[in-house]
């Protein structure tokens, strides 16, 4: 199954008694912009309170640490997500809010039929999907069987020491800007990790806003990582969020899913490391 699904498919599914669209939209907003407009039988899934289990400081873990595994399990069943369900989630920024999050994450609980709308609501809406307004409830599930995190993720030590070890690559998908250190909107200082480079995630995509095809994700990917195994490649943005846009579209061109870090720059920023700029 492709880590990406188009629009046009989407609507073929619509029927299927195993399709599962979730509304991973997120912001002050987002669940307020659900209610008022979301794909017919979607269900929301909150970034901030479902995806993320915040410390009393970004400085362990970010700002969007990964939640109990225990506790991410009761919510897909709230979502009424089983082993059997063909998963498809959306966001409005291509990816790249927090549908792309929610896919690493059931690809981390083992799930595999999970995948992401290309080109978001927006794309969906222009294809003709139906759409709904207020709640949706799924019928009550059994709490899903997990156990461990099945894929990669990083320390903050771990990461400190990648970044200075050649044989590794540190990929930081922040807007160059952010990267450079001429601005940072978010987080308390800008510039980047020492030795990490920067391959914004906006360029997955293209002028459209649709991930590129397979075969041009992996020449870039590929050309990229070198010879390095997906142990040896550490992925992260400003909080573990965005840098999964770019696992998935390592995922859509065939090629294994490497490390997320998951604390990444607000981590990172907040614990006196060593901040690199290009201004």
């Amino acid at each position: 199954m492709n880590a990406i699904i188009n629009p046009e498919e989407l609507v073929l599914l619509q029927q299927s008694p195993q399709l599962v669209l979730v509304d991973a939209r997120s912001g002050p907003e987002s669940r307020a912009n659900y209610q008022q407009l979301h794909l017919q039988g979607a269900r929301f899934v909150d970034l901030e309170q479902e995806l993320s289990h915040k410390k009393a400081s970004a400085a362990e873990g970010g700002r969007h640490p990964l939640p109990d595994i225990n506790q991410f399990a009761q919510v897909l069943a709230k979502l009424g997500i089983t082993p059997d369900s063909q998963v498809i989630v959306y966001d409005d920024k291509n990816g790249a809010n927090a549908a792309a999050r929610f896919w690493w994450m059931l690809r981390a609980v083992g799930h595999e039929k999970v995948q992401v709308l290309n080109g978001g609501i927006q794309a969906a809406l222009a294809a003709g999907y139906p759409t709904s307004s207020g709640e949706e409830t799924p019928a009550p599930v059994a709490p899903y069987p997990v156990s461990t995190w099945q894929l990669a993720t990083a320390s903050l030590s771990e990461v400190e020491k990648a970044a200075a070890d050649p044989q590794f690559l540190v990929i930081d998908v922040r807007e160059p800007e952010r990267y450079r250190g001429e601005k940072e909107p978010i987080d308390l200082v800008a510039g980047h990790i020492p030795g990490a480079v920067n391959i914004p995630f906006s360029t997955n995509l293209d002028p459209n806003g649709f991930f590129l095809p397979a075969e041009e994700l992996k020449a870039k990917y590929t050309e990229a990582l070198g010879n390095r195994e997906p142990s040896q490649v550490i992925v992260h943005c400003g909080s573990g969020v965005t840098a999964c846009h770019t696992l998935l579209a390592m995922a859509e061109a065939d090629l294994d899913i490497p490390v997320l870090y998951v604390g990444s720059w607000s981590e990172w920023s907040r614990n006196n490391k060593t901040i690199a700029t290009q201004v």
